[in-house]
């Protein structure tokens, strides 16, 4: 499985509809194809809840060590990814809703009162949450009855969906959105990382330079590749490596062209390199990729 995210990192998919925009699902990261799922955003909130195993979940410059019963908050149209940590695998339930759905229509007292200030907030991009704290148990609990009206299907379940998120925002807004905002993140510094990523996407099979990504964002290199570091906790070097052997993927399981040909066509001049790379990050060769995906067939 692949997240389809388009060129601005934006997740292309569908969250519920327009009528109930919530949608639940379950999610394993052996299920992904490269044991994790990449970096991307949407407008969408979304509630993580740790069933099994663990996770190193980050937003934006944040890591966050998921285990079993944890849950996590992440705001709209932040950037976030997950991969392995400790265990094996991890499952967990994913609950993306648009906030639309808490606060009915634009401009109501709901989103004006008790949600924008939140939404728009830099320093409250996601929030941990962990069973130890009594107001954060609560919301642990209420993501558990989400699951649960999910599997049973009860007559009422979209209404005792919508009061179960009601009650989750409350805890988020009683403890953390009444406070004044102690952070000091600057947002400019995210639409930085955003353009470095949308420029790497276009133009990944080519010849890219550290100074050429230092343009986008106006910055010298050295600036920039400390920016990059700090938000997205890798190189920029080592993300265009990873995305180039991503990109890959799908060329090797759907195509017939040859090692030597896809390496070219995502931007790696030497196809000893990209093997090399590609074992690094997938932890098999292209061909035994391949050939698992494909059947057998080379």
């Amino acid at each position: 499985m692949r997240l389809q995210i388009d060129q601005e990192q934006k997740e292309i998919k569908s969250h519920g509809s327009y009528g109930f925009p919530v949608l639940i699902s379950y999610e394993r990261l052996s299920s992904f194809d490269t044991g994790e799922f990449p970096w991307h955003w949407h407008p969408e909130i979304e509630l993580t809840f740790v069933m099994e195993g663990d996770i190193a979940y980050q937003v934006n410059d944040s890591i966050y060590h998921l285990k079993a019963g944890e849950g996590l908050f992440c705001n709209t149209n932040v950037l976030h990814r997950g991969r392995g940590y400790r265990a094996p695998d991890c499952s967990y339930l994913s609950i993306t809703f648009h906030p639309r759905i808490l606060y009915g229509y634009s401009s109501s007292v709901i989103q004006d009162k008790y949600m924008n200030h939140i939404l728009r907030s830099p320093g409250l991009a996601s929030l941990h949450f962990v069973p130890e704290k009594k107001w954060q148990r609560k919301i642990l609990r209420q993501m558990e009855k989400i699951r649960g009206l999910n599997r049973e299907h009860p007559v009422s379940e979209e209404l005792q969906i919508q009061m179960a998120l009601l009650k989750i925002w409350r805890g988020i807004y009683e403890h953390v959105g009444t406070k004044e905002n102690r952070y000091a993140e600057n947002g400019r510094d995210t639409e930085r990382i955003r353009r470095i990523m949308e420029y790497i996407q276009e133009h990944y099979g080519e010849k890219i330079t550290l100074e050429e990504l230092a343009e986008q964002i106006h910055l010298c290199k050295s600036e920039s590749c400390r920016l990059f570091k700090r938000y997205m906790n890798e190189s920029m070097f080592d993300y265009l490596l990873g995305y180039r052997v991503e990109r890959s993927l799908d060329l090797l399981r759907q195509s017939s062209l040859d090692v030597t040909q896809i390496a070219g066509q995502v931007g790696f001049g030497n196809p000893g390199y990209y093997a090399r790379i590609f074992k690094r990050k997938m932890g098999c060769t292209p061909l035994e990729y391949r050939k698992s995906r494909t059947g057998g067939k080379s």
